[in-house]
């Protein structure tokens, strides 16, 4: 089964704006252990790959991190309150209110 990842166009936008200006930066996708639901997300820059890492463009996530959000759409929102990358996970059986932590 193919791994996916699918990105909006104010995703790919934003993802394109804040790497510019160095080819070897990416923005990493991480899953992690922990947060009010049992996982949460984390973004961050990253100067390379490893190779457990898979690669969409200017971003990067590890294949653990893929399996559990294979089939999401990662998002950017820009809202009175803010601006940040949102995951719209179908495999997410619970979520908290900060959107960063779900369950499967």
């Amino acid at each position: 089964m193919e791994k996916k990842l699918n990105f909006t166009n104010q995703a790919l936008e934003q993802i394109k704006k804040i790497t510019v200006g160095n080819d070897k930066k990416y923005f990493r996708i991480t899953v992690q252990g922990g947060g009010c639901s049992g996982f949460k997300y984390s973004f961050g820059f990253d100067t390379k790959s490893n190779t457990d890492d898979v690669i969409f463009d200017k971003t990067i996530i590890d294949k653990t991190s893929l399996e559990i959000i294979s089939g999401s759409v990662v998002d950017f929102k820009k809202e009175m309150i803010g601006e940040s990358f949102v995951i719209n996970n179908p495999k997410a059986t619970n979520s908290c209110g900060c959107g960063l932590s779900f369950s499967v």
